[in-house]
């Protein structure tokens, strides 16, 4: 798997933290699991290699812990806007890509806000990758 691939697939987990209580995300952990092929490749399979999925586990639950730090990093960023206000596809990839700026040291800071950038195009809506863009810029010149 690519790290981009690798990332949506954190991205996905980390989504479901905004709909489910802290409690029931241990199954949603195995459920998202479940619905992917871990090991061999069938075709048309979304594959994840048993190295990855422990990967994937591992980031999402360091990213998970940092939650409440990383929202007040992205408060702090984003004038204007309280978490709460985010949509939630922009809020989960700000988690991700916060997390990866200030604490993932094998992600350069521009990698981790162009991967971000990609993300919105693809899940968010029309005006987030610019959106988030912006917040990221600003996080990175707060370092």
């Amino acid at each position: 798997m690519t790290r981009a691939q690798i990332r949506e697939d954190i991205f996905k987990l980390l989504f479901r933290i905004e709909f489910n209580s802290q409690e029931d995300m241990p199954s949603q952990i195995a459920h998202f699991f479940e619905n992917v092929q871990i090991g061999d490749a069938e075709e048309g399979a979304h594959l994840i290699p048993e190295e990855d999925a422990e990967y994937i586990r591992e980031k999402y639950e360091r990213i998970a812990e940092r939650i409440p730090e990383l929202d007040a990093m992205i408060d702090a960023a984003a004038k204007g806007w309280k978490v709460t206000r985010l949509g939630k596809v922009d809020l989960t990839i700000l988690r991700l890509a916060a997390y990866e700026m200030k604490y993932d040291e094998d992600i350069p800071v521009g990698v981790a806000i162009n991967e971000a950038v990609e993300l919105a195009k693809k899940f968010g809506q029309d005006e987030s990758p610019a959106f988030i863009n912006g917040i990221l810029a600003k996080l990175a010149s707060d370092e």
